[in-house]
């Protein structure tokens, strides 16, 4: 079997196994896990282990999350393919790619300048020209390009930060895991009357979110 045959093939065993058979129902979620090749996202070590139900590293401390909470958090978000989306922690970009997928415009701001780099050679070597890439502190947002109809965090925070609330559209969603006295736990915010009103979506584990 081919190398591409057999990333195929464990892609989308992937998806029904770890995401279709845990309850996510988005059918636009579930083709963009079927489109986009987690392989491509993960250092050449890890390769083998792309498409496990499990985070991976991916260099200067952070991690690719699992496949299911990344597409738990897309199917949170509601995504219209006409959305202008902010994400926080761009990471390898393959989140970045997913929403690419899903959305019209997609705003990334990471603060480590060679994860920023490696994620945009990648999503441009895919194709991907709706995806804006920013290098910088994810806890003031991107004010130039605000409001967004929908914000995604990919760390863990202590808290729900001005800048989020304010740089998201009336209505729109904000999903992001939380630190909490208990632990982590996966949030998603509906902003109504200018204040954000939030869900609580179970424990999750992140890496933490760090302010420059």
């Amino acid at each position: 079997m081919h190398l591409e045959d057999e990333h195929y093939l464990r892609r989308m065993n992937m998806v029904e196994r770890q995401i279709v058979a845990r309850g996510v129902r988005d059918f636009r979620v579930i083709e963009a896990f079927r489109k986009v090749s987690r392989h491509l996202f993960v250092p050449p070590d890890y390769e083998d282990l792309a498409y496990s139900d499990s985070p991976l590293p991916i260099g200067e401390g952070q991690t690719i999350s699992q496949p299911y909470i990344v597409a738990l958090m897309l199917e949170l978000l509601t995504i219209k393919p006409e959305d202008q989306i902010l994400e926080i922690g761009t990471g390898s970009g393959y989140q970045t790619a997913l929403l690419a997928e899903l959305a019209g415009k997609v705003y990334t701001v990471e603060r480590v300048g060679t994860l920023l780099r490696g994620a945009q050679e990648t999503l441009r070597r895919l194709g991907y020209t709706n995806v804006f890439f920013f290098e910088g502190d994810g806890t003031k947002g991107l004010r130039q390009f605000a409001p967004y109809d929908k914000i995604i965090v990919s760390a863990c925070a202590r808290k729900i930060y001005e800048s989020w609330i304010e740089q998201l559209v009336e209505g729109g969603i904000m999903v992001l895991p939380l630190q909490e006295d208990i632990g982590q736990i996966l949030v998603r915010g509906i902003k109504k009357e200018g204040k954000l009103h939030l869900e609580n979506h179970g424990g999750c584990v992140f890496v933490p979110l760090i302010e420059n």
